[in-house]
């Protein structure tokens, strides 16, 4: 048996305790005597499952008996066997307010049969007991209430995770169709830079060719001349032309089919240079500021690349101020700069503009290719990233720093160039065309123009000059007039100049052979740089001669390029 099983018993008059609790025991039921009140308020404390007082053990109710009978849980109501006195007539109201007190209360009257009691006490457990299983289910369901609660509340946090985890992957989603949107009319747009410089670098090709007519026939005309006012006009001419070749080089860099070429730049001589053309690009409503320092030195650097990286970065500070802005192209010197280049001192280019400025979570990205801030079929992304990439593949790199409404500035560092090489371009002499030396040459060229010119040059040089108009004529030529040198066109019809190169090579392996072509470079003729010379056009009379001489003088270099 339970503590909560036993019977307290309150009889505190001679043997009635002892009697009480030697019946109990007989019918199997856990007796504890209380020797007072207290005593029954402490066991009561304790567990019990009944409690049997005689009515004059208990007077009154107690200050513990009472406080724990007014403290019983909602499921307790403790059954009370109270054992009285026969009387006659009412109790008094005393011991009435006793038995209201004590609530659950069964009066037997004394004398009593022992059955009687046995089956009274065994009704109290019984009741008792009935209490404890309530009592048991409403722990139950305070559990399962408090486990209810704690479910919804980690359902709930789940849920709130959950929907968070849901967010932001619904983010991830919007941001990855954004981007993929975003390159997908990046992948438009340079689809379309790709048919444009394509079409640019035909057109740069042809203008060429017709600038190498034009170039021969001028010069022609000023050999021919002693007219001082003839020679002037023709000077003119030259200086448009100068102008134009300018121009297809500009657009040959922006079809990208030229190699980068690293040569010594007057850095200074090259910004002020540009300033025509800076000005007819960016119009009126930007202001053009040129600061040239006398201590920026020569720099290792593809010219006709640096220029394209000059106007984009225009273009593109021309763009940051719709309204109207500065635009400040500067030189300097630098040494050790703290942009991740190796020790050394560097030629500084900076283009600086008063615009919009960009914002601190963009800078980084600026290189990126086909990033762009710009509006769909505004901008390709490309512009800085090329800048960029001259700039690595000359050995310099590109620093920028942005304050957003206020303006940005790049600066392009480029390597100086070695004195030597300085002092070589600088005192470098013209060519030097010897008319004594003769030899057989065929020329193969579709273009009539270009072909006459360079036909009538070198017999004029004292060449014995043969020619052809497309490759397959002029194989079957050589072949029968073996020639001591051979000048191919590289962009012809049906068979191209590098086609013919490669035949060449099969042919007549020692022969040399000079490729002239409107492309300052291409893949294909990177093949055949070994077994050839090449000659960019527009080209003047002496650079014939002087390609001439030197391929019939010496071997072939890997490269050379004239």
């Amino acid at each position: 048996m339970t503590i909560e099983d036993r019977v307290l018993v309150l009889a505190l008059r001679g043997r009635d305790a002892a009697v009480l609790e030697q019946l109990l025991v007989r019918d199997g039921h856990n007796s504890v005597i209380c020797a007072s009140e207290d005593r029954l308020g402490a066991a009561l404390e304790v567990g019990a499952g009944a409690a049997l007082i005689t009515e004059e053990s208990l007077g009154s109710i107690g200050t513990d008996l009472g406080r724990w009978l007014e403290n019983q849980p909602p499921w307790s109501d403790f059954p009370f066997i109270l054992l009285s006195t026969k009387r006659v007539g009412r109790r008094p109201r005393e011991a009435q307010l006793v038995l209201e007190q004590l609530g659950n209360v069964v009066v037997l009257e004394r004398p009593i049969n022992g059955e009687t009691l046995s089956s009274a006490v065994t009704s109290a457990l019984r009741g008792r007991r009935r209490q404890y299983a309530a009592r048991q289910q409403l722990r139950d369901l305070t559990r399962a209430e408090e486990r209810l609660i704690q479910l919804n509340s980690e359902l709930e946090t789940r849920i709130s995770l959950r929907t968070s985890e849901l967010s932001a992957a619904n983010n991830r989603l919007t941001q990855e169709i954004s981007e993929r949107e975003r390159a997908q009319a990046a992948l438009v747009q340079s689809q379309k830079m790709e048919a444009v410089g394509q079409l640019t670098g035909g057109i740069a090709h042809d203008f060429n060719n017709l600038l190498t007519v034009i170039f021969g026939n001028l010069e022609m005309i000023q050999n021919r001349t002693n007219e001082e006012r003839t020679a002037k006009l023709v000077g003119y001419d030259q200086q448009a032309a100068d102008r134009a070749a300018k121009l297809t080089h500009q657009l040959l860099a922006f079809s990208r089919t030229q190699r980068l070429s690293l040569e010594p730049v007057d850095l200074n001589a090259l910004v002020q240079g540009m300033n025509d053309l800076l000005a007819r690009t960016i119009g009126t409503r930007v202001t053009i500021r040129m600061e040239i320092d006398d201590e920026a030195p020569w720099a290792l650097a593809d010219v006709n690349q640096l220029e394209l990286a000059i106007l984009n970065l225009a273009i593109n500070a021309r763009d940051a101020m719709p309204e109207s802005g500065t635009l400040t192209i500067s030189t300097r010197r630098a040494r050790d700069p703290d942009s991740g280049l190796s020790p050394g001192e560097y030629g500084v280019v900076s283009v600086i503009d008063t615009g919009t400025g960009i914002p601190d979570g963009l800078i980084d990205r600026v290189f990126d290719p086909f990033f762009t801030t710009k509006a769909v079929g505004k901008g390709t992304g490309l512009g800085l990233s090329q800048v960029y990439g001259m700039a690595q593949q000359s050995g310099g790199s590109v620093a920028i720093s942005s304050t957003e409404g206020q303006g940005t500035r790049i600066e392009i560092f480029l390597p100086v160039a070695p004195a030597n090489d300085i002092l070589q371009s600088v005192m470098e002499p013209g060519p030097t065309v010897d008319h004594s030396q003769g030899g057989k040459v065929h020329v193969i060229d579709d273009d009539d123009g270009v072909r006459r010119f360079i036909v009538e040059s070198l017999r004029e040089s004292g060449y014995d000059v043969s020619e052809s108009i497309n490759g397959a004529d002029g194989l079957r030529a050589v072949a029968a007039s073996q020639p001591d040198l051979l000048i191919v066109d590289y962009a012809m019809p049906g068979m191209t100049g590098v086609q013919v190169v490669e035949a060449m090579s099969r042919m007549a392996p020692d022969m040399p052979i000079i490729l002239a072509t409107g492309y300052a470079d291409m893949a294909a003729v990177d093949a055949v740089l070994s077994r050839s010379r090449v000659l960019r056009k527009p080209f003047r009379i002496h650079d014939l001669t002087a390609a001439v001489q030197s391929a019939l003088a010496q071997p072939v270099e890997a490269g050379r390029t004239v």
